[in-house]
């Protein structure tokens, strides 16, 4: 067992116990071929958004740990908002760059500011009045506060948020934590950082430092805890620097990173009550972001994964035994300052220091990772193949890849020229070098913004009584929706039979209905992650990626809620979010509701019965926790139109007990009011 001491030696059963772990971690953490999947699909509809963006947009940055190709549990959603039309400059020559009767300019200004903050000052006047009410004056001057700003943007949409740093926190069913800031951004890059730009000799390349530069920051509303103003100052925030940063990681790399992270949460933090929240997942990615520059590990590969996590593991134990933990981008900032000294530094090194005696040891402390270095010790001859081919089936690997697509695929087009805005974006992002991830997530966008642009159109010509301009557009959306459907999944066929139902073609309806009812029995369909692995590798093992999604794939319909797809849904549309998420069972059994009221009622009340067991009884296959808030106010609209209004009432107030998703408890109150019970 020499190989688990703490001088660690590069032998045959040191490379074993590497690879046992690193096969572990590409379990939890994912493969090469996973984690590009979430990067690529992510990043491509991130330049989807940002092309289509108009000056007066508010932007949004998906960062932290999802964002960087992490799953773990526990991982939160974070989301950075912006006003796309204010602009923060260092200094007054840059304002050349911009067209000031289009943008706000604000001036950093960190003369009096401990390193990595700084105050903002409103050099031009702002219509926006969250800005407006967060200036203060200061020197005959007017600065935006970073405490004021942080209270007039926080919406605490959802139950149970707070305030975290210069957050919104608060938590989602099924335990999905997630943090909202509001920020400015900034086209330039920090002076206060430049000397990291001639520090990147190794790592990373010239041509992802220049990218990083070229992009900028941006400034989240917290201040330094010991500067002169921490209510008025606001932090540099690289989090667009550092997704890049990890991007750029081989996978051994990025799986040391996933490594420290867990060693954190199940190891570190479960020392004492009294130091389990000093150390933060920041301080991880900060240590290896370190060590990978400064070539203190000579080969980052799976049989040398635990050496490069052991000089990570020393290079925060120093940092904690001198209190100071370098920001990678200006040193000069210590993230330690506030938290890790006196006593409880003290504690916490010594604990730290208790797990470095022990060595390697220190990691059978972690049950995720445990059994597997057990299994080596015990059995030494055992065979390990860390070659990452075959450590996941196809059939899980779609799940993760039509998830992804799913998960960013949802645009809102505003009106009919935003949609075709986005149709010429993404025309011409097709002639440009795409991966295979990329060009299947620009596939299934535009099916989404074909059928929004159907329904937009349709909307346009009702009712204006020009029926040549009504025929053509009438023609048009059909010819789109049956576009859509041909390349998108199963249930974009859902988008027809609601554009019959929504132009009185009932019967023409109930067939697409009676269609996508087959395609849903079948024994191989993969919806929502839900999927009998056998029998989907019978039915399309092998087969492409686009032929799956055609043949084999459903997902919950998305109503942008700038578009009227189903009158019914009006009031829940214009009050609720930019999105409804509706299953799609729930949207199937309320389409062939409204249907058969018009060709047979005995059907009708079939299909309300149908929708009634669905979202009394389903445990979550076909309607999740989140979705149950629509789903219930669904039920009890079909059961209002029948007039049966006691029953109606019970579903609307089941729809307001629901995880408020989807922001439709004022018209829920408004749909209660109208049964007229007293």
């Amino acid at each position: 067992m020499d190989f688990l001491s703490e001088n660690v030696y590069i032998d045959a059963g040191f490379q074993h116990l590497c690879e046992s772990v690193f096969v572990r971690l590409c379990q939890i953490v994912g493969t090469s071929v996973q984690v590009a999947i979430r990067r690529e699909t992510r990043d491509i509809a991130e330049m989807v958004k940002r092309r289509v963006e108009e000056n007066d947009d508010v932007s949004v940055m998906e960062s932290g740990s999802i964002r960087e190709g992490f799953r773990l549990e526990g991982s939160d959603i974070d989301y950075m908002f912006w006003q796309n039309d204010h602009r923060v400059i260092f200094d007054m020559s840059q304002s050349e760059h911009y067209y000031t009767e289009d943008k706000t300019l604000i001036l950093s200004d960190s003369s009096e500011s401990p390193p990595g903050f700084t105050l903002l000052e409103l050099l031009t006047p702002t219509t926006h009045r969250k800005v407006q009410s967060a200036c203060v004056p200061m020197n005959d001057r007017f600065y935006i506060s970073s405490s004021l700003y942080k209270q007039r943007t926080q919406s605490h949409y959802f139950p149970g948020s707070i305030g975290h740093g210069p957050c919104e926190s608060g938590e989602l069913p099924g335990g999905l934590e997630y943090d909202l800031a509001w920020c400015f951004a900034c086209d330039f890059w920090p002076l206060s950082a430049s000397y990291w730009i001639n520090r990147c000799h190794s790592w990373p390349d010239r041509e992802v430092v220049n990218e990083i530069v070229r992009n900028g920051c941006h400034f989240v509303p917290i201040g330094h805890p010991l500067g002169l103003h921490e209510h008025e100052e606001w932090r540099i925030s690289f989090s667009l620097a550092e997704h890049k940063l990890v991007h750029s990681m081989n996978h051994c790399q990025f799986v040391t990173y996933g490594l420290l992270k867990i060693f954190l949460k199940e190891v570190i933090d479960k020392q004492s009550e009294e130091t389990n929240k000093l150390l933060c997942s920041y301080h991880m990615k900060t240590v290896i972001f370190w060590v990978i520059q400064q070539n203190a590990v000579p080969l980052w590969c799976p049989q040398n994964l635990l050496a490069g996590f052991w000089v990570c593991f020393k290079l925060l134990l120093k940092w904690v035994y001198e209190g100071a933990c370098p920001n990678f981008f200006i040193p000069e900032n210590n993230l330690f300052l506030s938290k890790v000294h006196g006593s409880a530094q003290k504690e916490l090194f010594l604990q730290l220091h208790g797990l470095y005696e022990k060595g390697l040891v220190c990691l059978l402390q972690s049950p995720s990772i445990k059994s597997y270095i057990t299994n080596v010790l015990y059995n030494p001859r055992l065979s390990i193949c860390a070659n990452e081919d075959g450590m996941i089936s196809e059939c899980d690997l779609d799940k993760e890849l039509f998830n992804e697509i799913v998960s960013n695929t949802s645009f809102s087009p505003q009106n009919l020229d935003h949609c075709v805005k986005y149709l010429h974006t993404i025309e011409l992002m097709i002639g440009e070098p795409l991966t295979q991830y990329q060009v299947l997530v620009l596939q299934r966008s535009t099916a989404n913004i074909l059928q929004s642009t159907a329904f937009t159109l349709h909307n346009m010509y009702t009712n204006t009584g020009l029926n040549k301009q009504m025929y053509i557009a009438d023609r048009m959306s059909c010819h789109m929706l049956k576009l859509a459907a041909k390349f998108g999944f199963i249930s974009n066929m859902m988008y027809i039979a609601m554009f019959y139902c929504k132009t009185f073609r009932f019967r023409e309806a109930m067939y697409i209905t009676e269609m996508i009812k087959v395609k849903l029995a079948q024994p191989g369909l993969m919806y929502n992650q839900h999927v009998d692995p056998e029998r989907y590798t019978e039915a399309v093992g092998g087969q492409s990626w686009s032929t799956k999604m055609r043949q084999a794939v459903a997902c919950d319909i998305s109503l942008n809620n700038y578009t009227c797809y189903i009158k019914e849904l009006t009031p829940e549309q214009q009050i609720g979010f930019k999105l409804l998420g509706i299953p799609l069972f729930v949207v199937l059994h309320f389409v062939e509701f409204l249907c058969y009221r018009h060709i047979d009622t005995t059907l009708a009340q079939t299909a309300l019965e149908e929708l009634q067991v669905l979202v009394h009884h389903d445990q979550g296959l076909f309607v999740d926790d989140v979705s149950r808030d629509i789903s219930w106010e669904i039920l009890g609209i079909c059961q209002q139109m029948t007039g049966n209004h006691q029953a109606a009432l019970y579903s609307y107030q089941q729809s307001l007990t629901q995880y408020p998703l989807h922001n439709i408890q004022n018209a829920t109150q408004m749909r209660i009011q109208d049964l007229h019970i007293t």
